[in-house]
């Protein structure tokens, strides 16, 4: 059975808007994920309903907060009333713990400075450290000491302001996943969206549609974000390889252990241990990392085994910026081996200009002024305007319904957006909004989708820049043909191509005819030079006679800048 995602809404005047939210959650996920909650979570779900509402919403004011300690005195809110009473229901089903055992970190970050030379006067004089010494001073030297953990009571026995530990945050953690798919997202959306900074698509679901099928997804998206939380902390790579999960069978997980092998290779690279780095490469198996694995056999004079695996790579058909490491990478292998050269590619053409700028700026915004006439504007539009372009006459492909691609209320695109099979799940919608291109029919489709979307939350269009005024002279000005090439091209890797267009675009409405109404501009200031995905998208242009340039912005002589 088909529906829609229906925003909660909880109006900000309502002083539990936040309560009513959280219930939202929990109503969602008790429906939709049911299969996937173990019994103490659902435990959870039907105590919390039975909570006095007081109680219920301090326990998600603590769960919106940063970290799992607070002192009472800092849990005061209005419609709250007396914290303590609210507090107590939680402390009795064991949520929250009144006397948890804090460690020195922990006590530095609840106390203040008057009160940690309370507590720790005996440490501190112990360290010759002086009474007035800075809450700093105090924290490096003593959290260097061995200092046992203990409750409150036994740091300072005359605290008055107890501290509490929330027990159940890896649960709300969990139930947070089920509900976003991924704890980008937190409970800022809801507030967002009532406030009406931010509007999302309504998208057809069936009660299947959801980010994990089964239970042990969730623990491996758990594992994976810990372990990466830890790798962030410092922890050694050695150690948290022997952690990662294996590869499954959802195709969106193992993408995310990847990037964490990814991850972990790229700092075990850093400390020097080498066989590790290629080992968890080789194990991630994607094109950075393959790339990553073959500069590091290189730089370790291993040419013929780089060689051998940038050969295999090259004819496995790799994506553009895969294609481009490995041009680079052989020649150089071919050298060390003393192999014939391959013929190398030429660099497109690049024209150049000098001219005049007014005094320093933003070289992008210096060309525009200087480059702007009335009947030939110049905007700056970077990777803004033939991206949203293409998701405007795209929009129903791109929010099209499928399974696993849309399944809670604040999705700003498909979750599969980047999956190797997006566009070929939705190859034929993408084949009817390209068909627009070729009847004629696609100036109107793109100022309906317009009209009738902005301000939507978008992977593609990006509403700030890309307005009415922009879209009317890019269609007048820009031939269908040449969207068409831009579009198809951007479909061949959305991630990869999205970016590295040029930063400006000017439009010669009333050129003679014959000649291009349009033309795109790559600005780089002094010092600057083309990155590898703008020299990718030069070359398409090139190859396809679409007009395009690179200015290099100088300094002129009397100081002021010149192109």
């Amino acid at each position: 059975m088909n529906s829609a995602f229906v925003t909660p809404t909880a109006s900000l005047d309502d002083p539990f808007y936040y309560l009513t939210n959280f219930r939202f959650v929990l109503t969602w996920v008790g429906e939709r994920h049911a299969d996937l909650l173990s019994v103490d979570e659902r435990d959870f779900i039907d105590q919390f309903e039975r909570l006095p509402r007081e109680s219920q919403a301090l326990l998600v004011r603590m769960v919106m907060r940063k970290g799992e300690l607070f002192r009472l005195s800092k849990l005061r809110y209005a419609e709250i009333g007396d914290s303590a009473d609210a507090m107590a229901p939680l402390i009795a089903l064991g949520w929250v713990d009144s006397d948890p055992v804090i460690n020195i970190d922990e006590l530095f970050k609840q106390l203040r400075l008057a009160e940690l030379r309370q507590v720790l006067a005996e440490e501190i004089r112990a360290a010759g450290l002086g009474a007035s010494s800075a809450k700093s001073v105090l924290f490096e030297t003593l959290a260097s000491q061995p200092i046992a953990s203990k409750p409150l009571c036994q740091w300072w026995p005359d605290a008055t302001d107890p501290i509490m530990r929330l027990q159940r945050m890896e649960t709300c953690d969990r139930l947070r996943l089920m509900f976003f798919g991924n704890l980008r997202q937190d409970w800022a959306e809801f507030v967002l969206t009532a406030l009406g900074l931010q509007r999302f698509e309504t998208v057809p679901f069936t009660l299947q549609s959801r980010a994990f099928q089964a239970r042990h997804e969730v623990d491996a998206y758990l594992a994976l974000h810990r372990l990466r939380e830890r790798l962030d902390a410092g922890e050694l790579p050695t150690e948290l390889c022997r952690e990662v999960p294996p590869r499954s069978d959802n195709r969106w997980l193992d993408t995310r252990r990847a990037r964490l092998l990814l991850q972990l290779g790229r700092d075990a690279e850093r400390r020097g241990e080498s066989a590790l780095a290629l080992g968890l490469y080789a194990e991630a198996d994607s094109s950075e990392a393959r790339i990553r694995q073959l500069r590091l056999l290189e730089r370790q004079g291993e040419h013929q085994a780089a060689f051998r695996l940038a050969t295999q790579a090259l004819e496995s058909h790799p994506n553009e910026t895969e294609h481009q490491a490995l041009a680079r990478l052989l020649p150089r292998l071919r050298r060390r081996l003393k192999l014939p050269p391959e013929p190398s590619a030429t660099e497109p053409p690049h024209e150049r200009w000098n001219l005049p700028l007014p005094g320093p700026q933003g070289v992008e915004r210096a060309v525009v002024e200087a480059m702007s006439e009335r009947e030939a504007p110049v905007c700056y539009v970077e990777n803004s305007l033939l991206t949203g372009l293409f998701g405007l006459l795209c929009w129903s492909a791109i929010f099209a319904p499928l399974p696993g691609a849309f399944f809670h209320p604040f999705h700003n695109g498909p979750a599969d957006l980047y999956h190797d099979d997006f566009v070929a799940r939705r190859r034929e919608a993408f084949n009817a909004c390209l068909a627009h291109l070729e009847n004629g029919s696609y100036c109107e489709v793109i100022r309906a989708t317009w009209r009738e979307k902005v301000g939507l939350a978008s992977p593609f269009v990006h509403w700030a820049i890309v307005d009415e005024t922009l879209v009317e002279l890019a269609l007048t000005c820009i031939p269908a043909e040449h969207l068409r090439r831009c579009f198809e091209r951007l479909l061949e890797d959305l991630k990869a191509n999205r970016a590295g267009l040029p930063d400006l675009i000017q439009f010669l409405p009333n050129a003679p005819a014959g000649e291009p109404r349009y033309r795109m501009i790559e600005v780089k200031g002094p010092g600057d030079r083309l990155q590898d995905n703008q020299r990718r998208w030069l070359t398409f242009f090139h190859r396809h006679a679409m007009p395009v340039a690179v200015c290099y912005v100088r300094w002129a002589d009397n100081g002021e800048p010149g192109v």
